[in-house]
C-alpha cells in the first residue's frame, strides 16, 4: 500500500497550477476580495461542476435507478469525468484577451451526459443550461465566450458517452451461480444484485487487483464476529437504529459527492480543481465497487442474520453476499480522496468512514470483518486513482 506521504505528494501533483487562494484548506490563508466586490459572485459559488453534481443527485433522489446504488455511482462517474475533461479542453483553447468559457463547456458536458442517461429530461437539462448562462457571473468570467465553450462541452460530453457506452456495463455480466453449503451466503432465487460486476475500471488493471482475502469460515474469529453482531442486535440502541436507517436511506455515492462539493466550496476551489476532485473520487468509488464484487462473488459469503437467525434486521437485506461490505468499499474510496486534497479534514472524513461501516454492523447485515475489508479496498482503489490519470 502506498504510504500517506507518497499519496500526499501524488495529489499534489495531480492538483497541479493551484493558486495560493486554492491550494490551502486554511480559511486564514485564502486572498480575501476588496471590499467593493464584496457583493460580487464568487467564483467558488459560480463553479458549474459542483452545480450539476447537486442538480443530479437531486434527481437521483427522485428516481428508481434499476441496479441502483451501481447506477448512481455510474452516473456521477462519467458525468464528472466529462466535466474535468470539458474543463481542461475548454482551457487549452485559451487564446488573447476572450476565451472559451470553462463555465459553459462544463454545462454543455454535463447536458450531454446526462441527457444520455435521462433522455426524458433533456429538454429540462437544457432549460437549466440556458439560465445558467443566462446570469450574471463572477467578474473573472466577463471575457470568456459561452458559445465557444458550449461547442467544447458537447463534444467533450459525446466522446465520454461513446466512452460509456462500451464499458461492460450492458449488457450485465453474470455473477454465477451461488455455491451451497456451510458458511455460504443463502441464495433466495431473486436477481442478485450484481453493481459494476463485470464492467471496466479506470485505474485497477484487473477486477481482481483489489480482491480481499479469505473471510474467516467457521472459525474463532467468525464466531466471535458473529456474536457481537448478535449482540448489536440484542441491545440495539435508538441512536444505532437511527444511524442504520440514515445509510440505508438513498444512494451512498450520493451522500459522499455531497459531502465533497461542500469541501469544494468551503474551501474555495476553482472550476477545474472542483471537477478534478470529483472525477477522481467518483472514479476510486467506481472501481472500488468493481472490487467489492469481485470479492463478493469468489467467496459467497453468508450474512450474520442467515448464520444466526435470531439476530434482527432492520433495515433491508440487500440481495448479494456479505463480505466485504459495499457501503465502506464507496465511502472508504470517496473519502481517502478528500482526505489527500483537503488534510485538516482527515479526522473527520476518517469518522464518515467509520460511520458508514456501524451502520452496516447495527443494522444486523455485516461482520466487522466484512467492514474492514470495504474499506481497505476503498483506500487501495483511492491510492490507484491518485496514482492514475483521467486525462
Amino acid at each position: 500500500m502506498t504510504s500517506p506521504s507518497t499519496l500526499a505528494h501524488r495529489m499534489l501533483a495531480l492538483i497541479a497550477t493551484i493558486t495560493v487562494t486554492g491550494c490551502s484548506d486554511s480559511p486564514t490563508r485564502i486572498v480575501q476580495p476588496h471590499a467593493a466586490n464584496l457583493a460580487a459572485v464568487k467564483f467558488w459559488e459560480a463553479n458549474a461542476s459542483t452545480r450539476w453534481n447537486e442538480r443530479t443527485t437531486t434527481l437521483m433522489r427522485q428516481r428508481t435507478l434499476a441496479n441502483g446504488q451501481a447506477a448512481a455511482s455510474r452516473i456521477l462517474t462519467y458525468l464528472s469525468l466529462a466535466q474535468y475533461r470539458a474543463v481542461l479542453a475548454a482551457e487549452a483553447e485559451k487564446e488573447g484577451r476572450v476565451h472559451p468559457s470553462v463555465s459553459a463547456a462544463v454545462g454543455a458536458a454535463s447536458v450531454a451526459v446526462l441527457s444520455w442517461f435521462f433522455p426524458d429530461d433533456a429538454g429540462t437539462f437544457e432549460n437549466q443550461l440556458d439560465a445558467d448562462l443566462a446570469s450574471p457571473g463572477w467578474p473573472g468570467a466577463k471575457n470568456q465566450d459561452a458559445p465557444a465553450g458550449e461547442a467544447i462541452g458537447r463534444a467533450v460530453g459525446a466522446a465520454v458517452i461513446a466512452q460509456a457506452s462500451t464499458d461492460n456495463y450492458l449488457p450485465a455480466v453474470s455473477v454465477g451461480v451461488p455455491p451451497v453449503g456451510s458458511g455460504f451466503w443463502v441464495w433466495n432465487g431473486q436477481p442478485i444484485v450484481r453493481s459494476l460486476h463485470g464492467v471496466r475500471p479506470f485505474f485497477m488493471t484487473s477486477a481482481s487487483q483489489l480482491r480481499s482475502p479469505p473471510p474467516p469460515f467457521g472459525s474463532a474469529v467468525f464466531l466471535a464476529a458473529l456474536a457481537e453482531i448478535r449482540a448489536i442486535s440484542d441491545t440495539r440502541t435508538g441512536e444505532q437504529l437511527a444511524t442504520a436507517q440514515r445509510w440505508a436511506t438513498g444512494f451512498t455515492i450520493s451522500s459522499n459527492n455531497e459531502e465533497a462539493t461542500a469541501l469544494i466550496r468551503k474551501y474555495h476551489r476553482t472550476e477545474r480543481e472542483a471537477a478534478r476532485i470529483l472525477a477522481y473520487a467518483n472514479a476510486a468509488a467506481f472501481d472500488a465497487q468493481i472490487a467489492c464484487w469481485d470479492s463478493k462473488v469468489f467467496y459467497w459469503y453468508i450474512r450474520p442474520s442467515q448464520a444466526d437467525p435470531a439476530i434482527t434486521v432492520p433495515i433491508s437485506l440487500p440481495n448479494h453476499p456479505s463480505y466485504p461490505s459495499g457501503h465502506s468499499c464507496i465511502t472508504g474510496a470517496v473519502m481517502s480522496v478528500l482526505m489527500e486534497v483537503f488534510p485538516s479534514e482527515h479526522g473527520r472524513l476518517a469518522a464518515i468512514v467509520e460511520e458508514a461501516g456501524l451502520s452496516r454492523m447495527y443494522g444486523g447485515i455485516h461482520y466487522r470483518f466484512d467492514v474492514e475489508a470495504g474499506q481497505n479496498i476503498g483506500r487501495g482503489a483511492a491510492a490507484l486513482a491518485l496514482a492514475g490519470s483521467l486525462e
